[in-house]
């Protein structure tokens, strides 16, 4: 069987599967099909979603890794086992009779029997300024991708719909001064009861703006009207939007729920399209990195099983009913 470097891009022989996305689900699935003695090509867009975190946390015998740290190692471990990388952006997706065709932005063409996506979401914050200047440090999302990094410090919660006192409510595990921006939004008297039975403080008002402090970090919110919240760290529900553009025309399945959208699979990874798989965030918006690297794993296995299918002329499973978010 033959086997591809990181640098040997311009092999244009077909892969059994191309992974579009370097994250952990798609070095994860790259991983498992190179083991499985796949060829496999990961195709790295190099735009990570947690790319501005300093580092991954709940990570087991990885704790605190950098994003970029982790990346390296999840390739060299990928082409370790005769797995390509290719740096790139996709621009289209095509599909036949004989599988999929895959154009870079660059000009470059690959061809694959199948196709496992693993592209990610990308997060969608409130309008405020100086909101998007601390996403990722400061400007927090997961009490426990970064709730003890910011322990005991003065948490502000921004809502941004009426399930984000149950942000505050969870953040106050991790500091007794927090305090839920209500921005407009308005919250049953049982939910504010039950913040304030805990501690947590409620401040009505719109939020105009996140400012700093002379060095640059951030010290706190305005208030319209000019009152201002000093605080350490911002919890803000971001809206998640799976990026699917580059499926366009394949006629796939995006849905839509209270926290964004994803695409529609079943619990295996099929896609309603033949051939076409996904993993991690783009199916499970929810998903951190423990888990988008374990749906990886997953479906590369339940994908390899199609192929080992396929090939022994047996019958393989048709995709089931998508699994709803």
């Amino acid at each position: 069987m033959t086997r591809h470097s990181e640098q040997d891009t311009t092999d244009t022989d077909r892969d059994e599967v191309i992974v579009i996305g370097a994250g952990a689900a798609g070095l994860s699935a790259g991983l498992t099909l190179a083991r499985a003695r796949r060829r496999v090509t990961v195709i790295d867009g190099g735009a990570p979603r947690n790319a501005p975190a300093a580092g991954i946390h709940g990570l087991i015998a990885a704790e605190g890794i950098s994003p970029a740290e982790y990346v390296a190692r999840g390739r060299a471990e990928v082409t370790g086992y005769g797995g390509r990388l290719v740096d790139g952006q996709v621009d289209r997706i095509t599909r036949d009779d004989d599988g999929f065709t895959i154009a870079l932005d660059d000009g470059t063409t690959l061809r694959s029997r199948t196709v496992l996506v693993a592209t990610g979401v990308r997060d969608d914050l409130p309008s405020i300024p100086g909101l998007h200047r601390h996403w990722g440090t400061a400007i927090l999302h997961c009490p426990y991708c970064h709730g003890w990094e910011a322990r005991d410090k003065r948490i502000g919660i921004l809502a941004t719909g009426p399930l984000s006192w149950m942000q505050a409510l969870m953040f106050h595990q991790w500091s007794d001064d927090v305090v839920l921006l209500a921005n407009g939004v308005d919250f049953s008297s049982d939910d504010l009861a039950t913040l304030d039975r805990v501690g947590v403080q409620v401040r009505t008002g719109l939020v105009e703006e996140v400012f700093d402090d002379p060095d640059g970090a951030l010290a706190g919110v305005r208030l319209v009207g000019g009152t201002a919240v000093d605080l350490d760290a911002i919890a803000v529900h971001s809206r998640i939007h799976a990026n699917t553009e580059i499926l366009a025309g394949l006629g796939v399945s995006v849905e839509e729920n209270e926290f964004g959208t994803y695409l529609a699979a079943d619990s295996d990874g099929r896609t309603g399209v033949p051939g076409l798989w996904a993993a991690g965030n783009i199916r499970d918006q929810m998903a951190q990195v423990t888990s988008s690297a374990a749906d990886g794993v997953f479906v590369a296995a339940r994908l390899n099983m199609d192929l080992i299918f396929t090939d022994a002329g047996r019958p393989v499973a048709p995709p089931r009913e998508p699994v709803r978010r």
